[in-house]
């Protein structure tokens, strides 16, 4: 069984999955898998989460977790952009994002990559 939009992206009516610069998948693609009845399986590469502390990300600040705290409100402040959570979640090793603001009083590391400038400290 063939699912049209694995056939139109195949025959490259529809682009392949691109993801935007501010997305913890930019510059992962998509791979296919082709099961034993033949049918094509798109699905994302894995992405591996970095250890909190590489040290190809630079902290920029820390951050005391408050009661009733959003993380993509936390990254809008310290990074200037609330798609941005995932950031804070590699850096703090979060694979769930609402487990780093569960607790009040836990402290969260502010990063950004090796080099790059981090936005301005609220």
């Amino acid at each position: 069984m063939s699912y049209p939009l694995q056939a139109m992206t195949r025959l490259g009516v529809v682009p392949p999955v691109t993801f935007p610069t501010d997305s913890r998948y930019c510059g992962y693609g998509t791979l296919q898998y082709t099961a034993p009845d033949g049918q094509c399986v798109a699905y994302l590469a894995r992405r591996i989460v970095p250890q909190p502390g590489a040290p190809n990300f630079a902290t920029i600040n820390q951050y005391t977790v408050h009661q009733q705290d959003r993380l993509d409100l936390i990254a809008a402040k310290y990074l200037g952009d609330p798609l941005l959570f995932w950031l804070i979640c590699d850096a703090n090793g979060a694979i769930a994002p609402h487990e780093l603001v569960a607790t009040p009083g836990r402290v969260l590391a502010i990063t950004t990559p090796q080099g790059v400038p981090g936005a301005n400290s609220a």
